[in-house]
């Protein structure tokens, strides 16, 4: 770890400020067919926990479907100790370990899919319309956590991701490409979130 990243550490560390509990990060398929991209997100899971996440969303944003499989696949591989559930728009599971990883799952998609959830019960009537509350709905989606810091990298562009679960999360925007991301990037997020003073909408 060079000065720089010490120098970080060190205030980041002996804030008074609470870090981030979940930590959502945001790329594309395209980020992930660079060299090295694949141990650059096992090192991110590692600082993520390091500095005081409990858990870490991953969005792959994919714009050809064909190459899910291929993505899928390599992020099976990763070298991590901490349990990874992987949710794809053919494999819809509630995703409740501490690293959660969606591949083009959106959030329009998982908020519909609820919904549709909840018209299914009650149209056999184990639900009636008047029992449908906000905790129904949040049950009902595949990344239930609400995050306080979500990330994205490569510049200001939001994706559709966690829309529901979103709405009063801190966005951290950098123009720092993923293939390029290090530790300092991930230490200048945090530092940029416990700098802000979260009003949940009020």
């Amino acid at each position: 770890m060079g000065l720089y990243d010490q120098y970080l550490s060190f205030r980041i560390s002996n804030s008074q400020q609470i870090l981030p509990r979940h930590v959502v990060l945001v790329i594309t398929e395209r980020d992930l067919l660079i060299n090295q991209s694949y141990s650059i997100l096992e090192k991110f899971f590692k600082w993520a926990f390091e500095y005081g996440a409990g858990i870490v969303s991953v969005y792959v944003s994919v714009l050809d479907s064909s190459i899910i499989s291929t993505i899928d696949r390599e992020l099976s591989l990763l070298q991590t100790p901490y349990e990874i559930t992987i949710c794809k728009p053919t494999d819809f599971s509630r995703a409740e370990t501490p690293i959660r990883i969606g591949i083009g799952l959106g959030g329009k998609y998982e908020f519909l899919e609820a919904v549709k959830s909840i018209c299914n019960d009650v149209d056999i009537g184990s639900l009636s319309p008047d029992q449908i509350s906000k905790k129904i709905i949040e049950d009902r989606l595949v990344f239930p956590a609400e995050p306080d810091l979500i990330i994205k990298t490569g510049g200001e562009r939001l994706s559709d991701f966690m829309i529901w679960q979103s709405v009063y999360s801190e966005l951290y925007f950098t123009d720092i490409n993923w293939r390029d991301f290090r530790k300092r990037d991930y230490l200048r997020a945090l530092r940029d979130y416990s700098s802000r003073k979260r009003r949940f909408g009020e």
